[in-house]
């Protein structure tokens, strides 16, 4: 059973266990998503062992180095992981980064705003980020407008490394 760190009102968010079977195949099954590979990006995750690697690798070391990171994301009514969400801190990038992704049969529900807003409000709030910053591709309408109600505001189109995409970066500054 891996830590909860957020809860709202229909999700909670929780440590992702790189030990744990089910946070392990849960990684497998979302990064190998064809909206995650054709929104996100191909992780290379094929196999258990690799999800088990992307996890040591990804949140689990954010965790230790960073005090954040990727959250599984839990719809509390049925217990189902139903996708990911948290902070990434990248090289590329100046500020700490918001992600999110969800399995499609959950898209629409509104628990990708619910989601984010609890993460961006524990930056802010608990973390201490004056701000953070949001990257999504251009066409990727839902995301868009998940960060436009988040009051996210669109910054620049930057170029992602290492094929040069073009993204749409968007910031968000705490409230004094």
């Amino acid at each position: 059973m891996s830590a909860q760190v957020i809860e709202t009102e229909r999700l909670s968010l929780h440590l992702f266990c790189a030990a744990s079977a089910s946070d392990v195949a849960f990684t497998h099954q979302l990064l190998n998503e064809p909206s995650f590979v054709h929104g996100i990006g191909d992780r290379g995750v094929r196999t258990l062992e690799d999800a088990h690697a992307y996890l040591m690798m990804g949140p689990v070391a954010s965790y230790e180095a960073n005090g954040f990171g990727m959250y599984r994301l839990q719809e509390q009514s049925s217990g189902a992981s139903i996708g990911m969400v948290g902070l990434v801190k990248r090289a590329t990038l100046q500020h700490v980064d918001l992600g999110y992704a969800l399995l499609p049969a959950y898209w629409g529900k509104g628990y990708a705003l619910e989601a984010a807003r609890a993460v961006r409000d524990h930056a802010h709030g608990v973390i201490g980020l004056p701000r953070i910053v949001a990257i999504t591709q251009p066409g990727n309408a839902g995301s868009i407008r998940v960060l436009e109600k988040l009051d996210f505001r669109f910054q620049a189109v930057v170029q992602w490394p290492p094929e040069n995409v073009e993204l749409k970066l968007f910031a968000h500054e705490a409230r004094s």
